[in-house]
């Protein structure tokens, strides 16, 4: 079978899907705009060819140069796992008569309002929302939906200048930071917890489900530089807010009538005892989710997704036998790494439930922490107990401390 993936190098965890997809048996042909000796080795490992594109953002050009380099050759699959490739992926499938989702679905995953529009059609519940192409119309937006409002890129991934504005005051104190202007999203600010619904699908079946819960919601972790943000997967589906949220994801993948491969889903619970849904996209979880989930089981959902991609058919166990927590560090001071503080401590007391260390070494450069959930390292906690696993990762978040100067 013959696969062309869409950037096979990055994000980080692309590699991984990569090597799956030829272990599962695929011919994989990377498609990227950096050059092949720029790829990570896991991905060069496992390419049985490559092609060099100048740019993604220059979608007709990309098309015509993969048509041309196909010619008369079968492309069976065209995977893309990186949120601003997916209508360029749609595209190539038409452009090549290859099965998977075409444009006009991809659409409805890449812009926000149009997949509220869906969501909405089905019935399901979902924030009041306005697409908005200028600042008079995000300020009437506003107006009309009532305040507080959430202004997000219409096709955006994640919290990414994403903010919340309370009165008409603030929002133009926001929007008077904006130097250049695209389409955004003005909607109704649900106020609740927020988690996550991630799943593997196969023709429109579920074969396996994950629910995150971000410690604490992302857009307020997105706004503190102190705080040590939290990706929680939970072994226990059943409770009001998980399973209320999973009622409302597979609602959701019916309406947008997904087929096959990784969806991620993020909804809220409100204080009333309601799942609101927030956005849905065609891809897996970013910030390594994916590996989170596979600590939830110890599985690989790697190999579980090309598997459900290529074959049709998932093997992986569904069993949830830990809780599972990302806790994701971002250091004080600027410039570089010069010490790392506590991990010892933390390593003598809960050694055997801290599972994943990736830290930035010292003399690292820190990262920008506004650019990268990930930040400058994280660490990743489970245990069975859920009440354990919230208490140690809190332990990480607070004694863990690492220092720039």
């Amino acid at each position: 079978m013959n696969v062309i993936m869409l950037a096979p190098g990055y994000p980080g965890e692309m590699p991984y899907f990569c090597r799956a997809l030829a272990q599962q048996g695929a011919k994989v042909y990377g498609l990227s705009d950096v050059a092949y000796k720029d790829l990570p080795a896991l991905t060069r490992e496992n390419l049985s060819g490559y092609l060099h594109v100048a740019s993604f953002t220059d979608e007709d050009a990309v098309v015509r140069q993969v048509v041309q380099a196909v010619g008369a050759n079968t492309i069976d699959r065209v995977v893309c796992m990186w949120e601003p490739g997916v209508l360029l992926a749609a595209r190539l499938r038409e452009a090549l008569g290859t099965p998977g989702q075409g444009v006009e679905q991809a659409t409805t995953f890449r812009n926000k309002d149009v997949m509220k529009q869906v969501i909405t059609k089905a019935g399901l519940r979902t924030a009041r929302h306005a697409a908005a192409t200028s600042i008079a119309q995000v300020k009437e937006a506003a107006e009309s939906i009532g305040f507080p409002v959430i202004v997000k890129p219409i096709a955006g991934a994640g919290s990414m200048d994403t903010f919340r504005a309370g009165s008409m005051a603030e929002l133009e104190a926001e929007l008077a930071k904006v130097t250049s202007y695209d389409e955004v999203n003005v909607e109704e600010f649900i106020e609740g917890d927020e988690y996550t619904y991630d799943t593997i699908c196969v023709d429109g079946e579920v074969k396996y489900e994950n629910v995150c819960f971000y410690r604490p919601n992302p857009l307020i972790a997105r706004t503190h530089e102190w705080i040590s943000p939290q990706t929680l997967a939970l072994r226990d589906l059943s409770p009001a807010p998980v399973a209320g949220g999973i009622a409302l994801g597979r609602s959701v993948l019916e309406a947008m009538g997904f087929q096959t491969g990784f969806t991620h889903m993020e909804f809220f619970w409100t204080p009333k005892g309601e799942a609101v849904f927030g956005e849905i996209a065609a891809r897996p979880p970013g910030a390594h989710t994916v590996d989170l989930m596979n600590f939830v089981g110890d599985v690989d959902l790697f190999m579980g997704y090309a598997e459900a991609e290529l074959k049709g058919t998932f093997s992986q166990s569904t069993e949830r036998k830990y809780n599972a927590c990302n806790i994701f560090k971002r250091a004080q001071g600027q410039g570089r790494i010069t010490r790392i503080e506590g991990l010892q401590h933390l390593m003598e007391r809960y050694g055997e439930h801290i599972v994943h260390i990736d830290l930035l070494p010292v003399g690292a450069e820190r990262r920008n922490w506004v650019l990268t959930l990930v930040s400058d390292g994280y660490v990743v906690v489970r245990h069975p107990d859920l009440q354990a696993c919230m208490d140690i990762s809190d332990a990480v978040g607070t004694e863990l401390r690492l220092v720039a100067g």
